[in-house]
């Protein structure tokens, strides 16, 4: 298996047929991780979709591989691309990688001035953002919008990011910026290598500090 044996593209109505699929898989990934994940309905991909706001990973073309959708936030002054997902049997060729690719094209190519931005608990997610320009920001330079912060509810950190005030979670927020990309010595890329062991040990440290206050609190009250 090749990265070339998949085709990855802007998702048709001849893809809803894979939205079932596409949601139950989200949910089966953030479960095994453990991690939090915003839930989305079959018919919500399927708008999106029909929206052209979808992209999809299609294994030599006919079976789905992977998927990702674009969202605005803000009066379109915010872009995030969500709901990243790659088949476990189709993992570790690089997929992710070019679906996220395709997904920062196709967000730039609709809205060429927003600032796009993402939530991860992923090194490797944060390592893709920063080869396409995004950088690490605190959750003060995100959208206001309380309908984005309202899809944070289904996740099971949820919790956590409302003790914190909506000014910190378990994620890491990341930006790119098109009014900032000026250029220079050292790319985003090469500051994210320079600094990934630190930004490593940070979320785990962030992490450990956040689910001891969580289960303290748990233990207190039962």
């Amino acid at each position: 298996m090749h990265i070339d044996d998949f085709v990855v593209t802007v998702a048709t109505t001849d893809h809803i047929k894979y939205s079932q699929e596409i949601v139950d898989e989200m949910a089966e990934s953030a479960k095994q991780r453990g991690t939090g994940i915003a839930k989305r309905t079959p018919s919500y991909v399927a708008q999106k979709i029909e929206e052209g706001k979808a992209i999809i990973a299609l294994y030599k073309g006919v079976e789905w591989a992977g998927f990702c959708y674009i969202e605005t936030w803000g009066g379109k002054e915010y872009v995030a691309n969500s709901g990243l997902i790659v088949s476990p049997k189709f993992r570790k060729v690089g997929l992710a990688k070019k679906i996220k690719e395709k997904a920062f094209e196709l967000s730039r190519e609709k809205y060429p001035n927003a600032k796009l931005f993402g939530l991860t608990t992923g090194l490797a997610v944060m390592k893709i953002n920063s080869e396409l320009g995004y950088v690490p920001v605190t959750y003060s330079e995100l959208t206001d919008d309380e309908s984005f912060w309202k899809g944070c509810e289904s996740c099971v950190n949820f919790p956590i990011l409302m003790s914190k005030e909506r000014k910190n979670c378990l994620c890491t927020a990341m930006i790119f910026d098109p009014a900032k990309q000026k250029g220079g010595d050292e790319t985003p890329l090469e500051n994210f290598k320079k600094k990934s062991r630190l930004y490593e040990r940070f979320m785990r440290l962030k992490e450990f500090i956040m689910l001891r206050g969580k289960f303290i609190k748990a233990a207190l009250f039962a």
